[in-house]
């Protein structure tokens, strides 16, 4: 199948898309033995000799990982502030990209991979793919509130999709509320909550699609198993069918916050053994 250049560049772990266009451009990329300059040239992997700077590209090993994202890391391969990234806290060799980002103030689930076309199903809107978070957020979450969540918020940018939400405990002028997406505007989370008038203390994203957090712990990382790369691109192609936002208030959740009013004592994090301090 045809692709485009930067990407079979990319996907052999060469370097990023936007780095494989300035190979291009100079001259430095071969397809069959001729040099090829244009950004909308096409290639076969299967059956095409691709070349940088005389060397064959060979298909890189897809790589699938399960990240649980610390508060203070960030979402990015390059970082001009010199601030941690989650690919740091990923020990293989490939190149390996987030899908999709949280912000650098959340944490929780974030998947990591070399396979753009399976980054592209996770985080593409059109795919509906789902995305949970736990957020303990200021004040009383009332009815009329989830109820404007579930019917849309008007951003900037426009107006949500609309969510599934729900409030799992109130206590200390708190509330613990569990909220499903399928799209993924920037810091959309949090800007729905302010939006209502309530600040969002800490957000943890527990679950896209089928794949839960667990218990793995903050910092720590592992590799998805074949059955569920399957699960979540049978997720995407059905987009993403089924409620997981609909347990009663008070009803136990895998993966809660810890409790208690925000600012309060939070347990410490260990990391297992491919995630040590």
């Amino acid at each position: 199948m045809l692709q485009r250049l930067q990407k079979i560049i990319a996907q052999a772990g060469v370097t990023s898309r936007r780095k494989a266009e300035e190979l291009i451009v100079g001259g430095r990329v071969t397809v069959d033995g001729a040099v090829v300059k244009e950004l909308g040239a096409k290639a076969d992997p299967e059956t095409s000799e691709v070349c940088v700077d005389g060397l064959k590209l060979e298909a890189e090993r897809k790589v699938y990982v399960v990240l649980n994202k610390p508060p203070g890391v960030i979402c990015t391969n390059l970082d001009d502030l010199a601030r941690r990234t989650a690919v740091e806290l990923v020990e293989v060799k490939q190149r390996l990209y987030c899908v999709g980002r949280l912000d650098e103030h959340s944490e929780g689930l974030i998947v990591l991979t070399n396979d753009g076309d399976f980054a592209q199903k996770l985080a593409h809107p059109r795919f509906g793919v789902r995305k949970t978070y736990l957020a303990r957020v200021e004040g009383d979450l009332a009815e009329p509130d989830l109820e404007k969540i579930r019917k849309g918020i008007w951003l900037a940018e426009g107006r949500t999709q609309g969510a599934e939400v729900a409030v799992k405990k109130r206590a200390h002028g708190v509330s613990l509320a569990l909220i499903t997406l399928r799209e993924g505007k920037n810091r959309e989370v949090r800007r729905i909550f302010a939006r209502l008038g309530h600040k969002v203390f800490t957000l943890r994203r527990i679950r896209i699609g089928p794949l839960a957090l667990g218990t793995l712990r903050p910092g720590a990382w592992r590799r998805l198993s074949r059955d569920e790369v399957k699960s979540l691109l049978h997720e995407a192609r059905t987009g993403g069918r089924g409620s997981l936002a609909s347990r009663p208030e008070g009803a136990p959740y895998d993966g809660a916050l810890a409790d208690g009013p925000p600012g309060g004592p939070r347990r410490g994090r260990r990391r297992d053994e491919r995630g040590r301090r």
